[in-house]
C-alpha cells in the first residue's frame, strides 16, 4: 500500500472537511490590529483527521534513513544517535529556555556549553573553541575568516590566496570564495595526499593559508603532515583542518598536535546527531592560543562558580543569533559524556576495521585505486570488468533495489568512476556481510544481465531521475506540479 501512495495532502483536500475545530467558547478573544489581518485564505487543504494521520504516516515509509537501513555514505558518517540523545536534549528545562533569558537563569545549559568547548579542545588538541557556527561550512567560512581578522591584524595585507588540494571537499574552495580569498589548487598525489613539491611551488608571501582534510577524502592519513606544516607556516600562512574525516582521529591523534591552527568539527556527524537533508547541524570551530582573540561571538567562561557568556576582544563577530543550534550540542554532550573518555578510542578503530573488512571483501570485483589499508572510508573506481559499460551510477541505483542507501559516488573527482563508502563504527559484522553480499550480487549481474542494472532502480517509488532537470528545473511546491 506504502508504495502505491503517490498523494499530496492537497489532493486529498474536499471543501468544508474538517479534521478537528476549536470551540469558539475555548478559544481567548483577541484583537489583532487591522494591518497584521490576512485578508485571503490560507488556503490550507480541508481534510479529516484520519487523511492527516494516512497521509503522513506513509510518506513518513517513504523516507531512508539511519535508522532503517544501512548507510554506506562515505564522508559523511551517518551514524546511529542513541534515543537517550533525542529525550535528554528535548527536556523542557531546555527546550523552554528562552534566549534572551539573563545568565543567571541558565546556568544549566551553559554549563554544558562550557564543558563541551573543554572537551572539543582536548579532543582535538587546540586552545579554545565557540559554539556559534550552526553548519559544517559555516564553521569553514568562520575559520577562513579568523585567517583574515588574523593577517589583517597584522597589517600583512598581501595574503589573498587560499591553498586547497585538488581532492578536497567542495566546500573547501566554496567557503575560501565567500570568504573573498583566492583559491590556488594543487595536484594530489595518486592516493589523494598532497603533493609537497606542488605545495612548495606555490607557497609566497600572498597564501593566508592551507585547507586540509586528514584523513583526506580517499581515506588515506597525510603521512607528511609535519612536513606540510612546517612549510606552510614558514610562508607566514596558516593551517586549517577539515573536521569532516575526524571521526576515524579520535581518541588517538589530534590536529593541533599535526600543527593545524584552526578547526571546525561536525558534532552533527562525529557525535551522533541524525542529519541530512540540509540540518540540523553544528560546526564550532577551535583555534590555536594565538587566535583565540578572533573566535565568533559569544564564548562560554567560567567565572569562580558561574558560567557567563563572554564577548573575544578582536572577534570575526557572531555568525549566528544567541547559542548557535543549542539540541545538537546537548545530543553531543549525551554522546560524550555517555561513552566516557576511555572509550572515545575506540570509535575510530572500529570504523577503520570496518571499513578495511568491506574494503578487502570486495577488492577482487571492484577496481581499488589505492592499495593498502585505508581509514575509516575507501574508495572503488567502478568495477574491475568494464567490458559491459555498467557505470558506478548504475550500481548506486541497483542497490537502492535491494534496500541500501547509495554510496557516494563520482567524488573525489581524482578517479573516473569513484564510490566512496564508509561504514561507521556502529555496524555490525551482520550487517557488513549483508551488504557485502548484495554488492557482489550486483556485479555479477553486470555480467549476466547488465541491462537490469544500467536501468535499476525497478521497486523504488520513482525511477531513474533524470537529474540535470531536477537541477535546473526543480519541483518546489505542490502547485508547480499542476
Amino acid at each position: 500500500m506504502t508504495k502505491l501512495y503517490d498523494t499530496l495532502i492537497f489532493d486529498l483536500s474536499r471543501k468544508d472537511r474538517i479534521g478537528y475545530q476549536y470551540q469558539p467558547k475555548h478559544l481567548k478573544e483577541i484583537h489583532l490590529p487591522a494591518h497584521l489581518l490576512r485578508e485571503t485564505s490560507a488556503e490550507l487543504p480541508e481534510v479529516s483527521e484520519f487523511d492527516v494521520v494516512r497521509h503522513y504516516t506513509n510518506v513518513s515509509q517513504k523516507n531512508f534513513g539511519v535508522e532503517t537501513g544501512f548507510y554506506p555514505l562515505g564522508s559523511c558518517t551517518m551514524k546511529y544517535n542513541p534515543k537517550i540523545n533525542d529525550e535528554l536534549a528535548t527536556l523542557n528545562g531546555f527546550a523552554n529556555i528562552h534566549p534572551l533569558q539573563p545568565d543567571s537563569t541558565t546556568q544549566g545549559l551553559l554549563k554544558i556549553y562550557y564543558e563541551t568547548q573543554e572537551i572539543l579542545s582536548e579532543i582535538s588538541g587546540l586552545k579554545a573553541y565557540s559554539l556559534n557556527p550552526f553548519a559544517g561550512a559555516h564553521g569553514e567560512l568562520a575559520g577562513l575568516m579568523i585567517i583574515k581578522a588574523y593577517h589583517e591584524k597584522h597589517n600583512d595585507l598581501k595574503r589573498t590566496k587560499i591553498i586547497v588540494p585538488d581532492s578536497a571537499h567542495g566546500t573547501n574552495p566554496a567557503s575560501a570564495t565567500v570568504c573573498g580569498f583566492e583559491v590556488v589548487e594543487i595536484k594530489s598525489n595518486p592516493d589523494g595526499t598532497v603533493n609537497v613539491e606542488a605545495l612548495k611551488e606555490v607557497l609566497s608571501d600572498e597564501i593566508a593559508g592551507l585547507m586540509l582534510t586528514n584523513p583526506n577524502t580517499a581515506g588515506i592519513f597525510e603521512k607528511d603532515i609535519s612536513e606540510i606544516s612546517k612549510l606552510v607556516h614558514q610562508a607566514g600562512g596558516l593551517l586549517y583542518y577539515d573536521g569532516a574525516n575526524l571521526n576515524a582521529l579520535l581518541g588517538r591523534a589530534k590536529p593541533g598536535d599535526m600543527g593545524f591552527d584552526i578547526t571546525h568539527i561536525n558534532l552533527h556527524k562525529t557525535f551522533s546527531t541524525p542529519h541530512g537533508g540540509g540540518g540540523p547541524g553544528s560546526g564550532p570551530v577551535g583555534v590555536c592560543e594565538k587566535l583565540v582573540e578572533f573566535l565568533p561571538n559569544p564564548i562560554v567562561v567560567k567565572k569562580g562558580d558561574a558560567y557567563a557568556l563572554d564577548l573575544a576582544k578582536d572577534s570575526i563577530g557572531s555568525l549566528g543569533m544567541f547559542y548557535g543550534n543549542v539540541s545538537v550540542y546537548l545530543r553531543a554532550y549525551v554522546y560524550l559524556r555517555t561513552l566516557g573518555k576511555e572509550n572515545l578510542k575506540d570509535i575510530g578503530g572500529l570504523a577503520v576495521l570496518n571499513a578495511n573488512y568491506i574494503k578487502d571483501s570486495l577488492k577482487d570485483l571492484y577496481e581499488l585505486p589505492i592499495q593498502g589499508h585505508c581509514m575509516h572510508e575507501f574508495v572503488f573506481d567502478g568495477l574491475k570488468d568494464k567490458s559491459t559499460g555498467v557505470k558506478t551510477l548504475d550500481i548506486a541505483k541497483r542497490l537502492l533495489d535491494y534496500g541500501y542507501h547509495a554510496p557516494t559516488i563520482y567524488f573525489p573527482l581524482i578517479f573516473h568512476q569513484s564510490m566512496m563508502i564508509e561504514p561507521t563504527e556502529v555496524e555490525s559484522k551482520d550487517t557488513l556481510d549483508a551488504f557485502i553480499n548484495i554488492m557482489r550480487v550486483v556485479a555479477r549481474e553486470s555480467i549476466s544481465d547488465p541491462e537490469i542494472v544500467k536501468n535499476a532502480p525497478h521497486s523504488t517509488l520513482v525511477r531513474r531521475l533524470d537529474e540535470v532537470k531536477a537541477v535546473k528545473n526543480p519541483i518546489l511546491k505542490y502547485k508547480d506540479i499542476h
